[in-house]
């Protein structure tokens, strides 16, 4: 059980830390499954608006970087103009 920061409460944690490095650890310790589902939604949200190629040096920062905000800053937003697909 961690103290999930994205969701602000009690939740289940991770197994193990889901990214290498200090930022893996950190959202280890502070990150819930629920959470970490959220942002792998978000993460695809963001490869196939923008296009990304994950293994790409430049991309795998701004994933990094949008990661941080999407738990621990004010968020990651949705690509301008992102229309969610209809049910």
């Amino acid at each position: 059980m961690v103290n999930c920061v994205k969701l602000g409460r009690k939740a289940e944690g991770l197994k193990m830390p889901p990214y290498p490095g200090p930022l893996g650890q950190r959202i280890f310790e502070n990150v819930s499954q629920e959470a970490w589902k959220q942002w792998l939604g978000h993460q695809t949200t963001l490869i196939n608006e923008y296009r990304l190629t994950p293994y790409e040096p430049k991309a795998r920062k701004f994933l990094e970087e949008e990661m941080e905000k999407f738990f621990f800053g004010a968020g990651s937003t949705k690509p301008e103009g992102y229309v969610p697909p209809s049910q």
